[in-house]
């Protein structure tokens, strides 16, 4: 499919990719929404929390949130809002370590964790009472979907139906090593202390296994993969960790309509997060770049507080649901 032709303008005073990355993230305010908590127990001994909004609705969307982020994350409780609010119910989890509770297990979550999604999946079709299901998601949560379609290619539960998918990197070493660059810094000094945080918990369950010791020669993604992700998560290293989970090699087997909006200003992806070449020898999969949005920003003014992403989405799920 080729290059999709995009509506969004951004505000005059939202030109900069970092005040349209920062400003959503802090100002952004979600009311008139509450989660009902269920939690997944897992056969490996571990748990998945997940956060519904259910209203007996026949369409439901399933949301994947952003690194470090979880179910409260403005962008994602945003889309939660939006969706409820137009008629569908909604499941938004949270992976293994990002509800508010550490997770029982030695390992947690990586950027390519369709595994985990499969099973929340399965669990809903356990119980199935739904005509028609959407899968969103934001950052790597968009990575974890993309990746998930084109592994279940063959296999995909046929009432999933359609996907929406923002701000992906779609090659982890790529954005890994953009984000390794000085222009980085105060993005990554952010990620850093929060995935420090995750280190120090897992210290504490499991010492003889894991430590925090030299932490501060962490200094971007490619040394966190390479001494944690990786070996924890059953990779060779950190090469082997982005190869094998960077959905921009599993898309040619997507074969749902999926619609992959990248914004060119994104501060955290390169080139190779835009899979021109793909998209358009896959007719299932739309790619929309416009010129401004930030990292899940794409900022709009509406009264009822949606911003352009959760009215791009809804309007994606209501051609194809």
């Amino acid at each position: 499919m080729p290059l999709v032709y995009s509506s969004y303008r951004a505000p005059s005073m939202f030109l900069s990719r970092h005040i349209e990355t920062i400003y959503p993230v802090l100002f952004r305010k979600i009311t008139n929404i509450t989660y009902q908590r269920e939690r997944l127990e897992l056969k490996d001994g571990d748990f998945l929390d997940l956060d519904w909004i259910k209203k007996g609705a026949k369409k439901l969307l399933i949301l994947s949130h952003g690194l470090e982020g979880d179910t409260s994350s403005n962008y994602l409780k945003g889309m939660a809002r939006a969706a409820s609010n137009a008629g569908y119910d909604v499941l938004a989890w949270n992976y293994r370590g990002c509800s508010g509770e550490i997770n029982r297990n030695f390992r947690f979550y990586h950027s390519g964790e369709s595994a985990d999604l499969h099973l929340v999946i399965q669990e809903i079709f356990s119980k199935m009472t739904y005509e028609s299901i959407g899968l969103v998601g934001f950052s790597i949560g968009g990575n974890i979907t993309l990746k998930y379609l084109g592994e279940q290619q063959n296999n995909l539960f046929p009432f999933i139906k359609a996907a929406v998918t923002f701000s992906v990197p779609c090659d982890l070493k790529a954005g890994a090593t953009h984000m390794a660059g000085r222009q980085s810094k105060f993005y990554m000094n952010r990620f850093l202390h929060n995935l420090h945080k995750k280190v120090l918990a897992k210290s504490i369950q499991f010492p003889d296994l894991i430590n925090d010791k030299d932490f501060y020669k962490i200094k971007n993604f490619i040394d966190f993969d390479e001494r944690y992700t990786a070996p924890i998560h059953g990779f060779k290293d950190a090469n082997d960790y982005y190869t094998k989970c960077s959905s921009v090699n599993y898309l040619s087997g997507i074969k749902i309509p999926t619609l992959l909006v990248n914004a060119l200003n994104d501060p955290f992806l390169t080139e190779k997060c835009f899979p021109f070449e793909q998209a358009k020898s896959n007719s299932c999969l739309f790619l929309e770049t416009p010129e401004h949005g930030g990292h899940c920003g794409f900022y709009e003014y509406h009264k009822n507080g949606n911003y352009w992403s959760d009215n791009r989405t809804l309007a994606f799920f209501e051609q194809y649901l």
